[in-house]
């Protein structure tokens, strides 16, 4: 017997973020259980705070099968895979860690953008393919001086803007709303914003509100001299939409963190040399995965101490 609080965790973790758990906690791993389902049947109960992903997140039917759960702590700043609805209506409070990433993965949109545009890692494989004896490398875009269009001007959204401001690059975006201020231009129509642009940077939030936003009229309007970026969620870009556009080169390249069925990437873009696809990496750095484990184990404990957390997830109205 323990008196330790009974977790359940819902898919992999850090294995350091693993081990600490299991130091203060007394843990569950869902994923290791015969049968998951019959487990939350028989044990669902037992549990008052359940530790997940973004990439794992929370449905509601698991969230139903648990009734004394109390608090979800997720590890990542995505909450479009955690039921927030059944989440509110049964009281649970919802952590996650956002802030932290925010640097990292603005480093990597900039470097992404720089990449696509500039045929970084294009040009590495020119040269690995032995064919720089056989001529020069192709002319690039240049990036300086530029219209950057960002989609969501968030917390990470911002970051890149500031980045951006490095490469004397003119800054728009669009929002649901606009940003109160915000020293950046505001475009209320995402398609009018990929029109100006010469790079769009997707940093929207994922799920049903978002999902295929960035659709072939968008890719359509970006046109032929536009690039595309996205670190943020798969599901916000319309894969087949922008897998066609790129094949007929109707945009000038995309670069991809993010994919809709990941790790699952579209056989068609593999031997695209005008497109970057990276494994989701956009946070993985020592500094900011450290950040992100010491934000669930802070949210965790500070809701076992007091019923608040270190960092809420926004619940919807």
């Amino acid at each position: 017997m323990t008196n330790r609080t009974r977790v359940l965790q819902k898919g992999h973790l850090m294995p350091a973020l693993e081990a600490r758990l299991n130091e203060l906690y007394d843990v569950q791993k869902l994923w290791e259980q015969a049968d998951p389902t019959a487990f939350l049947d028989a044990h669902g109960g037992e549990f008052c705070a359940l530790v997940t992903s973004a990439n794992f997140g929370a449905d509601a039917a698991t969230i139903d099968k648990m009734p004394a759960l109390r608090v979800i702590s997720s590890f990542g700043v995505g909450i479009d895979k955690i039921d927030l609805r059944a989440a509110k209506r049964r009281g649970v409070a919802v952590g996650y860690t956002p802030d932290v990433l925010n640097d990292c993965v603005a480093d990597l949109a900039i470097g992404m953008l720089i990449d696509v545009a500039r045929g970084i890692t294009a040009a590495d494989r020119y040269v690995r393919r032995g064919e720089w004896q056989r001529g020069a490398f192709p002319l690039t875009t240049r990036v300086s001086g530029k219209r950057l269009g960002i989609f969501g001007l968030g917390r990470i959204g911002r970051a890149i803007a500031k980045r951006a401001s490095g490469f004397d690059m003119s800054v728009r975006y669009t929002n649901r709303s606009p940003v109160a201020g915000s020293p950046y231009a505001f475009e209320p129509s995402l398609t009018d914003l990929a029109r100006w642009a010469d790079f769009l940077v997707v940093a929207a939030a994922g799920g049903a509100g978002t999902r295929h936003q960035v659709c072939a009229a968008v890719l359509d309007a970006l046109g032929p001299k536009g690039f595309i970026v996205n670190v943020a969620r798969g599901t916000v870009i319309d894969e087949a939409a922008l897998v066609d556009a790129l094949v007929q080169r109707r945009i000038a390249g995309a670069a991809l963190d993010v994919f809709e069925n990941e790790p699952n990437v579209p056989e068609a873009l593999l031997a695209l040399e005008h497109v970057v696809l990276l494994p989701h990496i956009a946070s993985g750095t020592h500094e900011t995965r450290q950040a992100m484990a010491d934000l669930v184990l802070a949210n965790l404990a500070s809701f076992h101490a007091n019923g608040t957390l270190v960092a809420p997830a926004p619940l919807p109205d």
